[in-house]
């Protein structure tokens, strides 16, 4: 502890133990090419430097032992050239090392990139922007900048010159930076990380003409939301009923593959479940409410079903009902009860009417769980901050 003070609070005893490292250092690295009389002067010179930095109770003290061992090591040791690079460069890699390890092992990230978790999270929302609407207007450059710190951006294209419309598929740049480019004539315009599905809901289509100062693309985006999932937690135990999960969708049937789902954990391997008429799933005969951990918003409601609204899990009767459709074909009544294979984990998204999620294509194993939902680190919104839900 009394060392680790002197560090923080001395600087000549800071250099003093930066300059034991360095000698040590080179010392190891040209020890093959140094006679034994050289490495047993220097290796007896740091012991004896050591020393004399733990005694030492001054600054003088400290340069003067400091001066002793760099004489000691000038005798033998090559210095290395563009010293200070190399060393900027070492400490590069390994930072870059330690910060893979920790995405590697212990934290990744993800975009949600649809609506299914919503309003616990939210996926990518694009709202076309007609002209001529007063309600849809884009605002000044100054509250454009705030809106983009929420994720949200505007974009309004005129077109330059004449011609179809052409929408190339996603490319990358760099290895990382996605973009997508839309092309009239000569002119084009370039989406940077573009929402997912932007060229079928963006409101353009495919192959119109524009002739040179229309309107081709007016629209907002709203980015999905960016979070890191927790890989570390469930090395030491199972997943809890109602924590959101993260699993990846490789290898389960119905599902994109080679990608990655969040949705609320609702019932594990050998459980009986079934959903009622009220919007409430039951496991083993007992109804899931809100007064139990993780589910005290989901069935928090009081009104009838909507999207992006807690509105409890519907089963196919009550959707049909609100929406017309079928998105639960496992679940068509209150009657019907599901068995979990083992090992295998049932999950639901909380945008119930709005979500393709276990109560379609059933359950999943157990072993594809990549972790839980953890911090969403942007856009920053009220979502910003740990995932208690």
């Amino acid at each position: 502890m009394h060392a680790i003070l002197r560090w923080f609070l001395s600087r000549p005893f800071r250099d003093a133990t930066e300059l034991r490292k360095q000698v040590r250092m080179v010392l190891n690295s040209q020890r093959d090419l140094l006679p034994p009389r050289a490495i047993a002067e220097i290796e007896t010179g740091l012991a004896a430097f050591g020393d004399e930095l733990r005694a030492a109770s001054d600054k003088q003290a400290i340069r003067s032992a400091s001066s002793r061992l760099e004489e000691c090591a000038a005798r033998w040791l090559q210095p290395y050239p563009n010293a200070s690079a190399r060393e900027n460069i070492k400490e590069f890699l390994v930072s870059g090392v330690l910060i893979l390890t920790v995405f590697c092992f212990f934290l990744q990230p993800m975009k949600i990139p649809s609506g299914s978790a919503q309003p616990t999270l939210y996926g990518n929302v694009i709202t076309p922007l007609p002209e001529g609407n007063p309600e849809a207007v884009i605002p000044p450059r100054a509250v454009r900048i705030l809106h983009w710190f929420k994720g949200i951006d505007y974009h309004h294209w005129i077109a330059k010159d004449s011609g179809p419309l052409r929408i190339e598929p996603v490319s990358r740049m760099l290895g990382f930076v996605r973009f997508q480019r839309f092309i009239v004539g000569k002119d084009s315009y370039t989406f940077y990380w573009p929402p997912d599905n932007l060229d079928r809901f963006c409101g353009a289509e495919l192959g119109r003409h524009f002739e040179k100062g229309q309107t081709v693309l007016r629209l907002k985006t709203s980015s999905g939301d960016r979070l890191f999932v927790d890989r570390f937690t469930y090395n030491f135990r199972r997943p809890k009923r109602g924590e959101t999960i993260v699993f990846t969708s490789t290898g389960i049937p119905g599902l994109i593959q080679h990608t990655h789902y969040i949705k609320r954990l609702i019932a594990m391997g050998g459980e009986r479940v079934r959903i009622g008429d009220d919007r409430h799933a039951v496991v083993n005969g007992q109804r899931l409410d809100r007064h139990m951990r993780h589910f005290e918003r989901v069935y928090a409601f009081s009104t009838p079903p909507r999207e992006s609204v807690f509105s409890g899990h519907a089963n196919d009767k009550v959707a049909m009902a609100a929406l017309g459709r079928s998105i639960a074909p496992l679940f068509p009544d209150e009657r019907r009860e599901v068995i979990v294979r083992p090992n295998h984990y049932l999950a639901f998204g909380d945008n119930t009417l709005n979500s393709f999620d276990g109560r379609a294509w059933g359950d999943f194993p157990r072993d594809k769980v990549v972790g839980k939902g953890l911090f969403v680190f942007w856009p920053f919104t009220e979502r910003f901050g740990l995932i208690y839900w």
